[in-house]
């Protein structure tokens, strides 16, 4: 795995653009907890039963998010270049978690150790407006995900991740996509056959 060697700036600043503005006293802060991280494919980023400390930016790579339900992996989150994945119930409640994160891919990431941001956020209003929008985000992605398979048709659930999550559907493994979708890969393989005949 190539080494990228990106200046932990410039990794505060992406955060900030997307997130929050910053003063350069913030962006220095933030720089400052930033934790830079390598993952070859196929290794844990987090595993069930491990106690979750980390929000994780994805800088470049994909990763998935998996739960065991009836002795079978469900995947319920797929991100790649620019994604934000953590383990909420884990973080916050401070239990085990029942999730593991996983890279598909070779991963750059860098790490917000959670107590470090809450403590950073105290003195700094953007660092405090950046860690809520961070949390906003990802529980709009959980409810939209609930939404999509409790409501949605597997046709229309396809549709769905195919103009939302198009890197998604061109990077991840079938087999994932299918479980995200929460079908099996022999339907998510007809419907993506007649999705192409429309």
């Amino acid at each position: 795995m190539k080494d990228l060697n990106i200046p932990l700036r410039d990794i505060a600043r992406e955060l900030a653009r997307r997130f929050s503005t910053m003063s350069h006293e913030e962006l220095a802060v933030l720089e400052g907890i930033l934790m830079p991280m390598k993952f070859v494919k196929g290794e844990k980023i987090l595993c069930s039963g491990e106690y979750a400390k980390y929000i994780y930016y994805v800088h470049q790579g994909l990763v998935r998010q998996y739960y065991f339900k009836n002795g079978k992996e469900m995947t319920n989150f797929l991100g790649v270049d620019g994604s934000v994945i953590m383990s909420i119930e884990s973080l916050f409640r401070e239990t085990p978690s029942q999730e593991t994160i996983e890279a598909l891919e070779p991963c750059y990431i860098y790490a917000l150790p959670k107590k470090r941001l809450e403590e950073v956020a105290l003195h700094n209003q953007n660092i405090q407006i950046l860690y809520r929008k961070i949390l906003e985000e990802a529980l709009i992605e959980a409810q939209i995900h609930a939404d999509l398979v409790r409501f949605e048709t597997a046709q229309d659930r396809y549709r769905r991740i195919c103009k939302q999550m198009p890197k998604v559907v061109l990077r991840a493994p079938l087999v994932f996509i299918a479980s995200y979708l929460q079908m099996t890969p022999e339907t998510l393989s007809r419907v993506r056959s007649s999705t192409l005949v429309d």
